[in-house]
């Protein structure tokens, strides 16, 4: 059983982000690699950095064809309690984003909060990033802004109609400071965990070395996933499908009773 020590829960709520001890075995670490080839050679299509719902098998209604291990690995036991040592005992999956960016030629993740995008409310969310390939300064890793979560606000964000972005809302000028940044370099294996609040982003990789990394999305089932809701609809550079998108209670129970499991959940998933 994996779990995080007390300092490194404490790290967590005041810096807003933590890079914890536990690492991938090396099992899990080829059978993920070999899923992402997979993924890759579905979606000929799909720029790799937009790989939305790659847990969702088949045609998963994003316009994306999705590998059942992402969702093996969302429902880890061990990633499941590290998840529970920050956010609680009643957990809900409810997506994955594979983002892979080639050498040279990977796309800028400009600075945003991950809230401003999600039909949650109240707005809670542990994203686990899981590195398949290192994660370095070098080729455009996470970065973040330390302490940026404490306030639990969400900043104005400004939309840039470009194509060369995996995200197309950006954090307006002067909402933080740039030099407070702190780079979450990874290697295989490896993985950090941020809130929902905390301001984050990534360079575009002009490296010779390919990176790729698995966003897991937990949210505390305290929560309600609002389908009715359409943040920043039509505005986000990646296609996505909140009204149709499946949800998973990974343990306890639904403490807010409105929560649907039953929405995107069938057979039609793995149609082509």
């Amino acid at each position: 059983m994996a779990s995080l020590s007390a300092a490194e829960v404490a790290r967590y709520h005041r810096d807003g982000y933590l890079i914890p001890d536990y690492r991938l075995g090396e099992a899990w670490l080829a059978r993920m690699q070999a899923a992402l080839a997979r993924l890759l050679a579905d979606n000929p299509g799909v720029r790799p950095e937009k790989l939305v719902s790659a847990h969702i098998e088949g045609n998963n209604g994003e316009g994306v064809r999705g590998v059942a291990d992402f969702l093996a690995l969302a429902m880890h036991e061990d990633i499941v309690d590290l998840v529970q040592g920050v956010i609680g005992p009643d957990i809900v999956l409810w997506g994955c984003h594979v983002f892979c960016k080639p050498a040279g030629e990977g796309y800028e993740t400009p600075w945003h909060q991950d809230g401003h995008y999600w039909p949650i409310r109240p707005l809670a969310t542990c994203t686990v990033w899981v590195a398949l390939e290192p994660s370095l300064k070098t080729n455009g890793c996470l970065r973040v802004i330390p302490g940026s979560h404490a306030e639990r606000v969400l900043h104005e964000h400004l939309h840039e109609d470009r194509d060369d972005l995996t995200l197309t809302q950006r954090m307006a000028d002067g909402s933080f400071d740039e030099a407070l940044a702190a780079d979450l370099e990874l290697q295989p294996g490896q993985m950090s965990m941020h809130d929902v609040f905390m301001i984050h982003g990534a360079a575009a990789n002009t490296s010779g070395q390919r990176r790729t990394g698995v966003a897991l999305r937990y949210m505390p089932a305290t929560s309600l996933f609002d389908r009715t809701l359409r943040p920043v609809d039509g505005q986000t550079g990646v296609p996505v499908s909140f009204a149709t998108r499946p949800l998973w209670l990974l343990r306890g129970r639904d403490r807010t009773g409105r929560n649907d499991f039953v929405t995107g959940h069938g057979p039609r998933r793995g149609a082509p």
